[in-house]
């Protein structure tokens, strides 16, 4: 009797289930169709849409004068395809017949595409920067090339770029790992970025912003519409005017000519770089062609490293011109008497071991500290810098002259130079500093390293009296539609010093002696203006080969804000002639002689071409 009852017991609970089931039913289909409709509808919309971007024209890049160009674009192409309109296990043959008429790598291709993706219908795009004869190539054999699309898209352009490929850098597609971080700063998987130079440092503002048109596909990306339903329309990249003046970037070129090294020129009021060359440079325009890839690897490999701007990113030591550094030293700390003489005999006795001033036996006899720039005496200095200023002085005023820190030039991979200290060769080598160190030091030898940037920033503040300014390559920002000045950079101090004027104005005679009496007086000819500056032999462990360098200011008598700073560095690794203070005296004579390069070497008697034509010196 109690199983009979049971029955409709059971059936009861069973509906309750039921019940259950069909409330919870509801409550889901409840969320679903209302509280995350909204949510729903724009999944729906993202997956309905599609964006075809439509590039920004990058701005360009002139001269000083805003009227030599030294970055543009042409019209090119970029060359995308569909995978799910090729017809299936063709895949693999047409890549191959795209590569061999358009030029680009079948490699890069495959990786663009892997099979994974065939089943898509959203364009990929496989190539930028296609040139319009490929292009024209795959439009009149349109029907080989089924799911093969191209698009309008500027190409950088780099017309007689020379010596400036350094400073412009050059652009190139955008890497996986660049595109992770500069996602959220709005760049796409699909963008040509600057890689180097000024490129890369003011990217953001050459790009411009991409435009795009909206258009409504399936979950694969096949177009649905016939009409396009949205367009925004680029904003085209802000155009740089440099501090670079054309004109004496070509005369610095030439003054150097193919001779590994470098050429700073510079206003010490302004910190405007008017010129900035480095030897052996590239030609950026090779980045810009599908094979770049190969064009890099090839320059990589080069051992000339025509890929590194050897006036700001490289270091050497300063030899001589480190001597400026000392002189200042001494008038301001009357460390030792400037009318004081010490005897050079050429060589003295340290250390177990003789050191030789440049000149040898029989040295140059008792001179001063004006006599002792003027004739560069090792023997002077190093008997200066061991016994009078000691190591932790000339770190002090290493460090004021701007030694061992980056200008903060606006390029990328600038070097830092290098100031040794006693505690950094404890902690480096475990070894104590001797006498010895400090003596190296002296004369801008040993661990002391600088770039010549750096070498021209410490003339820039013997020029300016004790203050550095920031140096720097843009000068201003403009409207790449109307020419407007949207920004111009405004001079920045970068360092200041605490020696006196009266220091500063004896340093400035002193440096003026060096080319009037002293080792700059045979290679500084030019009569058109008065020059100040050091020469330099940096040894580098070769007998037959030595670092040259010439650091200088023009003209002497004239405000500062109407003078230059010129410093020239000539590499070891050319055949050795004394070319640093030569190629100088052709510049000043270029630019205050208001003459060409050929005729103001032709006026100082100086053969531009020549090589391997003169002995060590200072």
């Amino acid at each position: 009797m109690n199983n009979k009852k049971s029955i409709p017991e059971k059936t009861k609970y069973f509906k309750i289930l039921i019940a259950g089931i069909g409330i919870v039913y509801i409550l889901y289909l409840f969320t679903l169709q209302v509280l995350q409709a909204q949510n729903f509808r724009t999944e729906a919309l993202r997956y309905a849409s599609q964006s075809t971007r439509l590039p920004a024209v990058r701005g360009e890049i002139f001269d000083r004068t805003h009227t030599v160009s030294f970055a543009t674009n042409e019209d090119s192409f970029s060359l995308a395809i569909i995978p799910a309109e090729i017809e299936k296990g063709k895949h693999e043959a047409l890549f191959a017949k795209i590569a061999e008429t358009a030029g680009i790598s079948l490699d890069s291709i495959m990786k663009k595409i892997p099979p994974k993706y065939y089943h898509l219908y959203q364009a990929i795009v496989i190539a930028n920067s296609v040139d319009t004869s490929s292009i024209i190539k795959i439009a009149e054999n349109r029907e080989e090339f089924p799911g093969v699309y191209w698009n309008p898209q500027p190409k950088r352009k780099y017309p007689s770029i020379g010596s400036m490929a350094h400073v412009i850098g050059y652009v190139g597609e955008i890497t996986r790992d660049e595109y992770k971080l500069l996602y959220n700063k709005g760049y796409t998987s699909n963008d040509i970025i600057g890689k180097a130079g000024l490129e890369k440092v003011y990217d953001e503002v050459l790009k411009g912003k991409d435009g795009y048109v909206l258009k409504n596909v399936d979950v694969k990306g096949k177009d649905l519409s016939a009409y396009e339903s949205k367009v925004e329309k680029p904003v085209n990249g802000k155009n740089l005017v440099l501090t670079i003046d054309a004109e004496i970037q070509k005369t610095a070129e030439r003054a150097l000519g193919q001779r590994m090294g470098s050429v700073v020129v510079l206003k010490p009021a302004t910190g405007e770089i008017l010129a900035l060359v480095s030897y052996p440079w590239f030609d950026p325009n090779l980045f810009t062609a599908n094979k770049a890839g190969d064009e890099y690897a090839r320059l990589l490999q080069d051992e000339k490293k025509p890929l590194l701007n050897r006036a700001v990113q490289s270091s050497y030591p300063p030899a001589s011109t480190f001597k400026t550094v000392l002189t200042a030293a001494d008038l301001e700390e009357k460390a030792f008497p400037v009318d004081g003489k010490i005897v050079c005999k050429g060589v003295i006795d340290y250390g177990g071991r003789e050191w030789n001033c440049w000149i040898h036996r029989p040295g140059h006899g008792p001179l001063d500290l004006k006599g002792a720039l003027a004739q560069s005496c090792d023997v002077y200095y190093w008997t200066l810098g061991r016994d009078y200023l000691g190591i932790d002085t000339i770190v002090s005023y290493a460090k004021e002259f701007g030694y061992g820190a980056p200008t903060g030039i606006d390029l990328p991979g600038e070097a830092s130079g290098f100031v040794p200290t006693p505690q950094w060769k404890e902690k480096t080598y475990n070894e104590r500093w001797t006498p010895g160190d400090t003596m190296n030091l002296s004369i801008g030898q040993g661990y002391m390293l600088a770039s010549p940037l750096q070498v021209a920033d410490m003339m820039a503040m013997v020029a300016n009296s004790g203050k550095i300014m920031k140096p720097h390559l843009v000068k201003e920002i403009r409207d790449p539609e109307t020419g407007a000045l949207l920004s111009a950079v405004q001079p920045e101090v970068l360092a200041t010093s605490n020696i006196s004027k009266e220091s500063f104005l004896h340093l400035q005679e002193d440096l003026r002696g060096v080319i009037v009496n002293g080792t700059a007086r045979t290679p500084i000819s030019t009569k058109v203006v008065q020059i100040a500056g050091k020469t330099g032999t940096a040894e580098v462990g070769l007998k037959d080969r030595w670092h040259s360098w010439f650091a200088s200011y023009g003209p002497y008598d004239a405000p500062v804000d109407q003078q230059i700073v010129v410093v020239t560095m000539i590499e070891a690794t050319n055949p050795w002639e004394w070319w640093a203070p030569y190629a100088a005296n052709v510049i000043y004579q270029a630019i205050f002689g208001g003459q060409d390069v050929d005729s103001a070497a032709k006026t100082v008697g100086v053969n531009i071409d020549r090589t391997n034509v003169r002995g060590r010196t200072e």
